[in-house]
């Protein structure tokens, strides 16, 4: 893959573009507005207004407020000479799930999340991003009760499904390289879920959740099981459910 092109007058645009691409690695070029591009094929990125108004190279427009998105969109304009078949990704469940994506069994990128409804939030923004013809979406069975919330939040949005056995991904990655093996998860096929899944937090579950809680609070607050069920399916973080708990504790004194 070449280096992205910049090319914007926008100086905020182009300040946010370069940050994010120095985070992620990625090479890039910052030409102006009035400048040259290498070839007809240069992937660049620029305001929608100077995508529109320009016929030269391939132009993704982007926003302040999706330069991620449009990364994505131009790193696979970039890295793909024709058009994806499939379009998958992995998720490895638990309260912070790991997510990978690829096109046609070849990365194109990873990321660590903050919870499920954000996860799944990710996965559509991506499919509407990157042009493909399918898409599925694989999770991995290690933490069953979040994965079925996944799972379901997947099913309601109209999405593939399929559900991977995770002890097949295990092997070398870290107990916290969850993008990791989100990523080996993205690789794999999976059995098929057509229906929703029922979701109830197991007792282990919940013990787990508030053995944690008390470590997470420094020993000042074990979490009721009402909230270490909402912690269990993914409904609440951690930080979420321990501040919600402390506001009741601060109401009932």
């Amino acid at each position: 893959m070449g280096a992205l092109f910049i090319k914007t007058a926008d100086f905020k645009l182009a300040y946010r573009l370069m940050k994010a691409l120095r985070k992620r690695g990625i090479d890039f070029v910052q030409i102006s507005e009035e400048g040259a591009l290498p070839n007809d094929s240069t992937v660049w990125l620029g305001t929608p207004e100077e995508v529109e108004m320009s016929n030269v190279g391939i132009g993704v427009a982007c926003s302040i407020s999706e330069v991620d998105l449009s990364i994505e969109k131009a790193l696979h304009l970039s890295t793909q000479k024709n058009p994806t078949g499939i379009l998958a990704f992995g998720v490895d469940p638990g309260p912070r799930p790991g997510l990978a994506w690829n096109s046609d069994g070849k990365p194109i990128g990873t990321q660590q999340m903050e919870g499920v409804d954000e996860t799944v939030d990710r996965i559509c923004n991506l499919i509407s991003s990157i042009q493909h013809q399918i898409s599925v979406i694989r999770i991995g069975d290690g933490a069953p009760t979040i994965g079925a919330r996944i799972a379901n939040i997947c099913l309601a949005r109209g999405l593939i499904v399929e559900m991977v056995d995770e002890r097949r991904t295990s092997s070398g990655v870290g107990r916290h390289e969850h993008h990791a093996a989100a990523a080996r998860i993205a690789r794999m096929s999976g059995e098929r879920i057509l229906t929703k899944r029922k979701i109830q937090p197991t007792s282990g579950e919940i013990r787990e959740v508030q053995r944690r809680s008390r470590s997470e609070s420094g020993g000042r607050f074990t979490l009721p099981i009402e909230l270490a069920q909402a912690v269990a399916v993914g409904r609440l973080s951690m930080i979420e459910a321990l501040e919600e708990y402390d506001r009741r504790r601060d109401t009932i004194v």
